[in-house]
C-alpha cells in the first residue's frame, strides 16, 4: 500500500461534494482515496497527518471511544478476507454494522468516513473487502478469486458474522453496502443459516443480476467492460476460470442463457419469499438514470418484498447521491438536499438497530425525486450550482406512481422531415435509416453523465445535431398544461413498432427527450431492444418498457421520441450499413405509452 496521503484540506472535501466519487474514466476520484487513506493512517495514530478541524474531532472521539484493528477473517475455504474493525470499549451492548465494500481496486479503503461516522452514532463496525477485490499488497485487498455475489460471498458474510459475534458480542446485526456491497448484503441476509442479519440498508443495488446486464435481448457491454477492469488486477488473476468463461461468453454473445442462469443465482429477486419470510427490513436506494444496474429490476424486486420497506429514488447514476455521505462531507455542504440520501440511510439502521424512537415507521414507502426540478445558478468554470434542491414525491406503495396512460401514435414523415406523435392511430407508412453508427442521440457516458445530474448540470443535447440518415425522430407539437407543467411522467413508458431490418438482426435503442423551443433538449429515459432471428426485409412487431422515470414536462414543450441503433453503453447485434426500417399497419399502429401521475 502506498504512503498515506499527509494533508487532507477543506478543499479535498469540497471537491467530492462538488463532483462526487467518480474519477476520470472508471476510476474513483482521487480525493476520495486520498481521505481514506489519510483517515485510516489517523485514526491508528500513524503521525503527521494533517486533517479539516471536523475530521480531526470526527477521529479523536472515534480514537477516544473505541479500539480499531485491522483483521484477517478466514472464509469456510480458508481463503482470508481483509477487514477494518471498529469496536466500542465502554462495555455496553451495541448492534454492529457489517460494510461489504463496493466494487472497486481498493476495497474498503475509501469509505472510511462512513465507518467511522457510524461509530459515533453508537455502533460496532466491520467493514471488509469482498473476496478477490483490491490491489496486490494494499491493507484492504482480500485473498481468491471474485465470486460476483455468488455462493462463495454468502458464505464469507456468514463467515464475517461469525467473527462479529465473536469479536463484538453484538445486540443485533445490520448490513449497510454500496453497489456490489448492497446486493451481497442482500443475499447474505436471505442465505445465512442462523438468521441473523436484522436490517439491510442497499445504496445503488441491482434487484436481478441477470436482467441488469442482459435483457430485451441486449447485453449491457459497457458496464461488464467496466467492471472487470475495476477490480484491482488482470480477469486471470481476480476470476476463476468458471467465471472467466462466464464473462468471456457475456463479451462475445455466446451461451447467454448459461450467462442469464449465472446472474440469476446472483439476485436479491430470487430470495424475496425467504426475506419475507425472515421479515428483515430492508431500505433500497436507486437513481432515475442508473448505467449500472437499471432501476426496473430494483422496482420490481422491492415491489416483491413484503417486510418493512422503503424505496429512495434520486436523479443521478450510480453511487452519486449517496458518495459525498460515505466518503467525506463537508460542514458547509455545497448545496442543500446533499446530506439527505446517507442520512436516511442512517435514520433507518437507527430505528432498526438502536431502537431510536424517529420517523421511519411512518415514513411512505416510496420517495421519487423528480428530475431536474432543482434551482440552480450559474458559477464560474461553467457549470451549475444547486440553490433549491430537486421534489420529492411520497407514495403509499409502487403501484401509486402510475396513475393513469396516454397514448401517443406515431406518423411517417412530416414536412420537417420527421414524423409526429399524434392522439390517432396512423398506418401505412415505413421510415427507415442506417444502422451501425454511433449518433448524438446516447444515453450518456457510463457513472459521468447521470453523476452531474446529481450535481445540478444535467446534459444538454441539441435535436438539430441528430442525423436522420442514422435515427428516426418523432415529436409532439409544443404541450400545454397547468402550473407550467404540460405532462407529469411517471413510471415507464412503452414502445410498439414494426420492424424490419435487411440483416438477421437490428439493435433498437429508444429515447426520450424533453425539447425546449430553442431546440435545446434533456433525455428523460432510454432502453434497447434487440431483434434476433430475422428473416431480412420481413416484418416482425416488437414491443418494450423504457426505463422507469419520474419527470415534469414544462408547458411549451416537446415530447420528442428518438429511434436509433447504437449506443455506447450496450451491445449492437446488427451488420453496419444494414437498413432498418420502423413501420405502422392497420391493427399494429406504432405507439408510445406515456405513464402518467
Amino acid at each position: 500500500m502506498t504512503d498515506p496521503i499527509s494533508s487532507i484540506t477543506e478543499a479535498t472535501l469540497t471537491d467530492i461534494a462538488t463532483n462526487g466519487i467518480w474519477g476520470e474514466g472508471f476510476t474513483v476520484n482521487p480525493s476520495v482515496v486520498a481521505v481514506g487513506q489519510a483517515l485510516l493512517a489517523a485514526v491508528r495514530g500513524d503521525g503527521g497527518v494533517e486533517l479539516p478541524p471536523e475530521l480531526e474531532e470526527l477521529v479523536a472521539g472515534v480514537r477516544e471511544a473505541a479500539d480499531v484493528e485491522l483483521p484477517r477473517i478466514a472464509a469456510a475455504d480458508g481463503i482470508e478476507l481483509s477487514a477494518l474493525s471498529i469496536k466500542l470499549n465502554d462495555g455496553v451492548p451495541h448492534p454492529v454494522v457489517i460494510v461489504p465494500a463496493g466494487w472497486n481496486p481498493y476495497g474498503w479503503l475509501p469509505f472510511l468516513y462512513l465507518y467511522l461516522t457510524l461509530a459515533r452514532r453508537g455502533y460496532h463496525v466491520l467493514a471488509y473487502s469482498p473476496r478477490g477485490i483490491g490491489i496486490e499488497g494494499w491493507v484492504s485487498t482480500s485473498q481468491g478469486f471474485i465470486d460476483v455475489g455468488g455462493q462463495a460471498d454468502w458464505r464469507d458474510g456468514s463467515a464475517v458474522i461469525d467473527y462479529a459475534e465473536g469479536h463484538f458480542a453484538p445486540s443485533k446485526v445490520g448490513f449497510l453496502g454500496e453497489s456490489y456491497g448492497s446486493g451481497i448484503s442482500q443475499l447474505v441476509a436471505a442465505h445465512d443459516p442462523q438468521e441473523r442479519v436484522g436490517v439491510v440498508v442497499a445504496l445503488s443495488t441491482w434487484g436481478n443480476l441477470a436482467t441488469s446486464l442482459y435483457d430485451n435481448g441486449t447485453r449491457h457491454l459497457a458496464a461488464v467492460q467496466a467492471l472487470i477492469g475495476f477490480t484491482g488486477g488482470p480477469m486471470e488473476e481476480k476470476f476463476d476460470e468458471e467465471t472467466q468463461e462466464i464473462l468471456k461468453d457475456f463479451l462475445s454473445g455466446r451461451n447467454l442463457d448459461r450467462v442469464v442462469e449465472w446472474g440469476t443465482e446472483r439476485s436479491p429477486q430470487e430470495y424475496t419469499d425467504e426475506t419475507n419470510r425472515r421479515g428483515i427490513p430492508t431500505f433500497i436506494s436507486n437513481t432515475w438514470h442508473e448505467t449500472l444496474f437499471p432501476v426496473g429490476p430494483v422496482v420490481e424486486t422491492f415491489d416483491a418484498l413484503t417486510v418493512p420497506k422503503h424505496l429512495n429514488l434520486w436523479i443521478g447514476d450510480h453511487g452519486a447521491p449517496e458518495g459525498p455521505g460515505l466518503a467525506g462531507l463537508v460542514p458547509g455542504l455545497p448545496f442543500p438536499g446533499l446530506a439527505v440520501p446517507i442520512r436516511e440511510a442512517f435514520d433507518w439502521l437507527d430505528h432498526h438497530l438502536l431502537g431510536v424512537d424517529n420517523d421511519v415507521p411512518v415514513w411512505p414507502e416510496v420517495v421519487n425525486q423528480s428530475m431536474f426540478t432543482y434551482r440552480t445558478i450559474a458559477i464560474p468554470g461553467g457549470t451549475n450550482l444547486i440553490t433549491v434542491p430537486a421534489r420529492r414525491e411520497s407514495y403509499a406503495s409502487w403501484g401509486e406512481v402510475t396513475t393513469g396512460r396516454e397514448t401517443w401514435h406515431l406518423t411517417g414523415t412530416g414536412g420537417a422531415g420527421d414524423g409526429a406523435l399524434v392522439e390517432k392511430p396512423t398506418a401505412g407508412w415505413s421510415r427507415d435509416f442506417t444502422a451501425g453508427n454511433l449518433t448524438e442521440a446516447t444515453a450518456g457516458e457510463l457513472l459521468k453523465t447521470g453523476q452531474q445530474e446529481w450535481f445540478g448540470n444535467p446534459r444538454r443535447y441539441e435535436l438539430a445535431k441528430f442525423d436522420r440518415a442514422q435515427l428516426l425522430v418523432w415529436s409532439t407539437d409544443p404541450l400545454a398544461g397547468q402550473d407550467g407543467v404540460a405532462r407529469r411522467i411517471r413510471g415507464a413508458a412503452s414502445l410498439r413498432l414494426t420492424v424490419r431490418s435487411t440483416a438477421e438482426a437490428t439493435t433498437l435503442v429508444a429515447y426520450l427527450f424533453d425539447v425546449a423551443p430553442d431546440g435545446t433538449a434533456r433525455i428523460i429515459t432510454h432502453e434497447p431492444y434487440t431483434a434476433s432471428d430475422l428473416t431480412p426485409n420481413v416484418n416482425t412487431e416488437v414491443g418494450w418498457d423504457l426505463q422507469a422515470a419520474s419527470y415534469d414536462l414544462p408547458s411549451g414543450h416537446r415530447l420528442v421520441l428518438v429511434v436509433n441503433s447504437r449506443d455506447e453503453l450496450y451491445s449492437f447485434e446488427s451488420v453496419d450499413g444494414s437498413t432498418t426500417t420502423i413501420s405502422s399497419h392497420s391493427g399494429s399502429e406504432a405507439s408510445l405509452g406515456l405513464p402518467l401521475g
